[in-house]
């Protein structure tokens, strides 16, 4: 999509009653006007969200799938609808494609343990990028571990973009699985996964896309992405923590034995053995977080009423107004440059420490996230311990970008 057309998609939302909807937002902190800016961290939640949640437990607390009174059935309504939803949101081919999941790391990890582990021996390897997330480094690792199977890592350039044509050459066949992350949380970088994903396709070769920093930001598809697992967290998009879930492709569901064993996913049990559920009921034992799972329904509801692709227009709107600013500050750096990245901006100040940074930001009533990011590899990679990263939303204002710019510059007078 190009600027323009970006730009006039996003002016026909009412960003500032968007913004009145996160009651959050009013507050502040340490006697300032609070700038939340760790959105790629957790993002705030909508007055909708809290309210779904709220009126679970006042009108239809029960456990799902367990009951045939009205309360039961209304919990399981609620708990089932939030998988028609995420199937909708993600261009699923049907509802039973959908595992509902406490996150993308119990997704990766589902993934990693039942579908990979019966098919990884000594020799064999998984291929993953430099920019990835923990949650698509560890659980292949451990799997690895298991089997004797190894770990390849796919390079990327000084700003951040993936060495596409290093991804594909390193899809040999030893390869049973590659994982790759759709938006990067540290560097903003959007991956062409589409592309990734008919190279693997060519050669037999699953991919998993982690899209925990998509999924909030972007129009998803992932019948056209074309990948074979896709994960998503909800509290990542406006919906409640331990919320997510693992889209894969029917047959392949169909091909994986359970994970987690217990209640709700069996179909007999005998102490002789037990039979197992039809996924995705054959991957939720247990009782689920069905109050959760009301307000990611909730959160589905209110991202699509604003409208994905208005979302990522503005979010480019507000990208484009904070770097050129932040770029004016002395002895600021950037890290992570690649062209229509995500609204994700991770950056140092010579000579300051970013937790250093970040605390003196806070007190500015700036919240950003300091530290590695669940990326150790990645800092490696550009020789730092960590950086301070500021993540923005929808609901952001060129207002506060302005406050943290200043707060940036006031920080650095205090430091020098």
């Amino acid at each position: 999509m190009s600027a323009a057309a970006e730009n006039s998609v996003s002016t026909r939302v009412d960003w500032t009653r968007v913004r009145r909807d996160f009651p959050i937002l009013d507050r502040q902190v340490h006697g300032k006007p609070l700038v939340y800016l760790d959105s790629a961290n957790t993002s705030q939640k909508p007055r909708r969200v809290i309210d779904a949640v709220d009126a679970f437990y006042r009108e239809h607390n029960a456990n799902v799938a367990r009951a045939v009174h009205q309360l039961g059935e209304e919990a399981t309504g609620l708990y089932e609808g939030a998988r028609d939803k995420l199937a909708a949101f993600l261009g699923a081919n049907h509802r039973d494609e959908i595992v509902l999941t406490s996150g993308t790391t119990m997704a990766t990890n589902l993934v990693a343990y039942s579908y990979l582990l019966p098919r990884l021996k000594s020799g064999d390897a998984v291929l993953v990028t430099t920019m990835e997330h923990h949650a698509n480094i560890v659980p292949w690792q451990l799997v690895c571990k298991l089997t004797g199977a190894r770990l390849k890592v796919a390079p990327i350039t000084e700003s951040g973009e993936l060495i596409v044509d290093k991804f594909i050459e390193a899809l040999t066949p030893d390869v049973k699985l590659a994982g790759v992350v759709h938006v990067s949380n540290v560097l903003g970088t959007i991956n062409p996964v589409q592309a990734l994903a008919r190279e693997c396709r060519k050669r037999g070769i699953p991919l998993l896309v982690d899209g925990s920093q998509a999924a909030p930001h972007l129009p998803l598809d992932v019948k056209a992405i074309g990948c074979d697992f896709y994960c998503v967290t909800g509290h990542k998009m406006c919906g409640p923590t331990g919320t997510g879930a693992l889209w894969a492709r029917r047959e392949l569901l169909e091909s994986m034995p359970p994970f987690f064993g217990g209640g709700e996913m069996i179909r007999t049990v005998s102490f002789d053995g037990s039979t197992f559920a039809d996924p995705p009921r054959r991957f939720e034992a247990g009782t689920p977080n069905t109050a959760g799972f009301a307000g990611l329904g909730a959160a589905i509801d209110y991202l699509r009423g604003i409208g994905m692709d208005n979302i990522a227009a503005r979010e480019r709107e507000l990208l484009d107004y904070a770097v050129p600013r932040m770029r004016a500050v002395p002895g600021l750096r950037i890290i992570g440059t690649a062209p229509d990245k995500a609204a994700v901006i991770s950056f140092l100040i010579d000579g300051v420490h970013s937790h250093d940074l970040a605390t003196l930001l806070d007190q500015e009533g700036v919240a950003v996230r300091s530290g590695h990011h669940c990326a150790h590899p990645l800092m490696q990679f550009y020789g730092v311990p960590a950086t301070c990263r500021a993540s923005l939303a929808f609901w952001n204002t060129e207002a506060e970008i302005d406050a943290f710019v200043a707060a940036i510059a006031r920080v650095r007078k205090l430091l020098e």
